[in-house]
């Protein structure tokens, strides 16, 4: 598929299902698109700035589906799931995949942590926003 009709697919996708923003990466590639202002006004930053995690009462994070899609915890059926409760991960750590469009999207952790507790089903479907993993914050 050319590079375009994909763009275009994606587009199409996120239009379909509401999203103002998608990212994906994959094979050492990074696709980022953004509906919505088309040149950023003088007072939207270029780039991401950090945000502080929020934290709550028992330290703990929820890490979210950012799309809509298939829920994977492993990479390959038979295979070891990416993390366990128990696991401690680091940032930009591969947690598990979404499976959207034919496309297998590897989602990050966001934080350093242990897993408390994995919160959605493998081989179900998960919604934008739909809670993943549970983590303790280191």
């Amino acid at each position: 598929m050319k590079e375009e009709d994909l763009l275009k697919k994606l587009v199409q996708f996120m239009k379909e299902e509401g999203l103002l923003e998608l990212e994906i990466r994959r094979w050492g590639r990074h696709i980022r698109i953004v509906r919505g202002h088309t040149k950023p006004s003088p007072t939207t930053p270029r780039e991401e700035e950090p945000q502080e995690l929020p934290r709550t009462e028992d330290n703990l994070y929820t890490i979210k589906a950012p799309m809509v899609g298939m829920f994977y915890r492993a990479p390959g059926p038979g295979a070891e799931p990416f993390v366990r409760e128990g696991d401690r991960v680091r940032v930009g750590q591969t947690v598990c995949i979404i499976e959207a469009m034919k496309i297998m999207n590897e989602i990050e952790s966001e934080v350093d942590g242990t897993i408390v507790e994995v919160l959605a089903e493998n081989a179900q479907p998960v919604e934008y926003g739909q809670e993943l993993f549970l983590v303790r914050l280191d």
